[in-house]
């Protein structure tokens, strides 16, 4: 499929039709990407998407501990506060 590159203000753009949009996911935004000479377009991502599913995961198969608690200097809260 052709299309024409358009001017938008001091910018240029591209119509998409609603039928690549759809076949591609693209909502209202969208991450831009340069591959060696070709611009890709694909839907953007939530930051921390998939993070839930990946932290139940861990806790699941207890993967989910702190690896240097010894190397953490205590706190002036820890020494006081804090009930071990």
């Amino acid at each position: 499929m052709k299309t024409s590159v358009i001017r938008i203000g001091n910018s240029r753009g591209i119509r998409i039709s609603k039928t690549l949009l759809e076949q591609c996911r693209l909502r209202d935004e969208v991450e831009l990407e340069v591959v060696d000479d070709h611009l890709v377009v694909r839907p953007a991502t939530k930051p921390r998407s998939g993070w839930e599913d990946a932290f139940r995961e861990m806790h699941e198969r207890g993967d989910d501990t702190l690896l240097d608690r010894e190397s953490l200097p205590l706190t002036q809260w820890d020494k006081t506060e804090r009930q071990w």
